[in-house]
């Protein structure tokens, strides 16, 4: 049976400043986002991006990501509790971080984006589109560095126990999340988006992609303890995937008809 290595929460301590491995991780999604989109920029030097624009999209981005994630895990999870503790919206350092409001809050500020850089949205949701699992990879190993997230009660050889949280063996789900949102969909979208595709497919295929692989991966993620499974016993998680499944095929559809 595995066992959950049980790391420090804190990863570099100096002196009254303790930097977290979970905040590390943001800074991580963050470089390689640069990264890769530098990358990306100089391949498409001919449609107007250049690396330097990187800067100004990442600004955009990261304001996103936290406004939107924020605000989406107090909307979609806890609106109740918040809307009786308004003040504790604004505690972020208490966690509380929702992928799919990160995902429309990006959308918000690519919009702005766009908008002052006098693009079209949908070419800018394309540039982006390839860049952002790896960044998505890196959360999912801070959340297993935490052990937080944990998956379900299993049977599985590959079980492991997190102590922190029980001694019954559990699916590693941030590490399925891990593999799938992050590595295999990082892996698709590239290869997808080294060529030439019509405008709005490279978006689709995002939304696609993560609906289902996160889709699949939350049948080994234990359900929140203040939700559990809803409806046709689906997750928070689920539910939230399948407007996304449905807009991303509805978007290639569109995009390759248009074409």
């Amino acid at each position: 049976m595995l066992v959950h290595p049980e790391f420090d929460p804190i990863a570099i301590s100096l002196g009254p400043i303790a930097i977290r491995w979970y905040g590390l991780m943001y800074l991580i999604a963050f470089m390689l986002f640069m990264a890769l989109g530098r990358v990306r920029a100089r391949r498409n030097v001919l449609s107007g991006w250049i690396p330097r624009d990187i800067d100004d999209l990442l600004f955009y981005g990261v304001l996103g990501v936290i406004l939107g994630g924020r605000l989406g895990y107090v909307l979609f999870y806890k609106p109740g509790y918040y809307l009786a503790n308004p003040l504790e919206i604004l505690a972020v350092w208490q966690g509380g971080m929702s992928f799919h409001g990160g995902f429309l809050g990006v959308l918000v500020a690519v919009w702005f984006y766009a908008r002052n850089s006098g693009r079209r949205w949908l070419d800018v949701t394309d540039f982006i589109a390839p860049l952002v699992p790896l960044g998505l990879a890196a959360g999912r190993l801070g959340n297993f560095i935490n052990a937080e997230l944990v998956g379900r009660v299993t049977d599985a050889p590959w079980a492991m126990i997190f102590p922190s949280v029980d001694n019954l063996p559990r699916h590693p789900s941030q590490l399925y999340q891990f593999a799938l949102e992050g590595l295999l969909l990082f892996a698709l979208l590239w290869w997808f988006g080294a060529r030439s595709r019509p405008r709005g497919a490279l978006s689709g295929a995002f939304l696609l992609g993560y609906g289902v692989l996160r889709f699949i991966a939350e049948f080994g993620r234990e359900p929140d303890d203040f939700l559990g499974l809803l409806a046709l016993g689906l997750s928070m998680g689920q539910w939230l995937s399948l407007p996304m499944v449905a807009a991303g095929i509805a978007l290639l559809a569109w995009a390759y008809r248009k074409r």
